[in-house]
């Protein structure tokens, strides 16, 4: 197969894959290729569809590749369809979210232990907007859930990995947890609030 003939079969397949997205390894089982080689290709798809002239471009998110649009062209999508705004989080979402990130993956006692306060509304709240999700179970009595960030969290936050959170201090005693908490909000707030005022100014 010639070159132009693969990079055609990999547009399809990101095409068909859709939001899901396509990884690596599903590229080369399907084009019996190696890694190296798919990597060389994908690379000239993500520069060749990063032109100014192109309308939608192809990134790599969390570990696969997928389309997406332009957040430039955003405006003119909003015309065509009604979707609705980005609804805020409250502090008390957005700290529970900041600590099932950090700490995935983690029951909602341990999270509590951590906030100090009942946190079971601010879980469903993360779950319907499916930035987390359940990934496991506690051994032992009572089986609690554990809670993990989806691939949509990702997304949000312009993460390929969960490994490309901000760092940490390595080392919190149990006096700082409540500073740990705010650490975790603050960097959150600050990326959700720059996410929500990209949105609004497009609206």
């Amino acid at each position: 197969m010639k070159s132009h003939q693969i990079k055609a079969v990999i547009e399809g397949l990101l095409f068909v894959s859709g939001e899901e997205g396509i990884d690596e390894k599903q590229i080369m089982d399907v084009l019996q290729l190696d890694r190296k080689t798919v990597k060389f290709y994908m690379a000239e798809l993500i520069e060749a569809y990063a032109s100014d002239s192109r309308g939608i471009q192809v990134v790599e998110i969390a570990g696969g590749y997928q389309f997406t649009t332009k957040a430039e062209h955003a405006p003119y999508f909003k015309r065509l369809v009604q979707s609705p705004s980005t609804t805020t989080l409250s502090q008390a979402a957005l700290e529970a979210l900041a600590i099932v990130a950090y700490k995935q993956p983690i029951s909602r006692i341990e999270i509590e232990d951590i906030r100090g306060v009942k946190s079971e509304r601010p879980l469903r709240t993360l779950i319907a907007k499916s930035l987390i999700k359940e990934v496991g179970r506690v051994e032992g009595a009572g089986r609690a859930i554990l809670y993990g960030t989806t691939k949509d969290f990702l997304e949000q936050f312009g993460l390929r990995s969960i490994k490309e959170l901000p760092p940490l201090p390595e080392k919190v005693s149990e006096d700082d947890v409540e500073e740990e908490v705010d650490l975790f909000f603050s960097r959150f707030q600050e990326q959700l609030a720059s996410t929500q005022e990209e949105s609004s100014n497009t609206n």
